[in-house]
């Protein structure tokens, strides 16, 4: 997989910004490198991003005992749960996955093909690369609640007025694209207030200046489905979305996001991870800039 597909290089290119895209881009790799095999294996959660059997994109939130997310050569990562969508097709899976720390403000993303495996499911890495901590919020993580089981999802086309509440006070959340060579799962931070409601079934929010790849809003380009996840970090609750996006570009290099909600899932306690109070990142602009 090349580093940027076709949408990115647009993107870029309406934006001015091929020349730093290209340096950065250097960073993107196949391979997994100690360092990032030893970070992986720390973490309690992984994020994971692809399409369903109905070709519906989903962003959804795998948990666990460091280590059971870990790298199994330098191409290859094992993750011990259940791969949240059918694997497609007999070649595998296109997932997008970040491995987000919020105790250290560092997050990686690895895209490639997933199959089913004895221990849950591997992806064969066909990008792998780190993020800058911009826009991360910090958080500490308290002892899992291991007494309260993932409650009932429940399904719906739209958000009820407690979901609307709980998206406008979001400071994260995750957005999972996809494009023909692959999918892409992503983090999009900020002041609670980021993110706008502006109906039940339709969300916005501002594009903020970042690492000059545009990976999710060059997915959009030439695929506008998309699915977004929030998580409450203090019970473990989760929201996912899907539905179809687009970006608008507006004067003075303003970006807009807009995102129409086909179906909703909340389940309560979907995550025994308990985390602290954010510290927000010194990066996030003010929500009257």
């Amino acid at each position: 997989m090349a580093a940027y597909n076709e949408g990115s290089l647009a993107v870029q290119t309406r934006v001015g910004v091929r020349d730093l895209a290209a340096h950065v881009g250097r960073s993107i790799g196949t391979g997994i490198r100690p360092i990032a095999a030893a970070f992986l294996e720390l973490q309690p959660m992984l994020v994971l991003g692809a399409a369903d059997a109905d070709g519906r994109v989903w962003c959804s939130l795998l948990t666990g005992t460091p280590g059971f997310v870990r790298a199994t050569g330098p191409h290859s990562i094992s993750v011990a749960a259940p791969l949240p969508v059918p694997d497609g097709t007999p070649d595998g899976t296109p997932v997008g996955t970040i491995a987000l720390d919020p105790r250290t403000r560092r997050r990686m993303r690895l895209n490639g093909l997933a199959r089913p495996s004895a221990r849950g499911f591997t992806v064969e890495a066909e990008q792998v690369f780190s993020n800058c901590p911009k826009y991360l919020q910090k958080r500490e993580l308290y002892a899992p609640d291991t007494t309260t089981p993932a409650g009932t999802p429940h399904h719906g086309t739209a958000l009820t007025p407690e979901q609307e509440r709980f998206v406008s006070a979001a400071d994260t959340f995750f957005i999972a694209t996809v494009a023909p060579d692959g999918a892409d799962a992503s983090h999009r931070g900020g002041h609670p207030g980021f993110v706008r409601v502006d109906s039940p079934t339709e969300l916005s929010w501002a594009d903020y200046p970042g690492n000059a790849m545009f990976l999710t809003l060059g997915n959009l380009e030439t695929d506008d489905r998309a699915g977004l996840l929030f998580l409450d970090w203090h019970t473990g609750t989760t929201v996912r979305l899907t539905g179809r996006a687009h970006t608008a570009y507006g004067p003075d290099g303003v970006r807009t996001t807009r995102f129409r909600i086909e179906r909703t899932v909340e389940t309560p306690s979907a995550s025994p991870l308990r985390w602290s109070h954010p510290e927000y990142s010194p990066a996030n602009p003010p929500l009257d800039s």
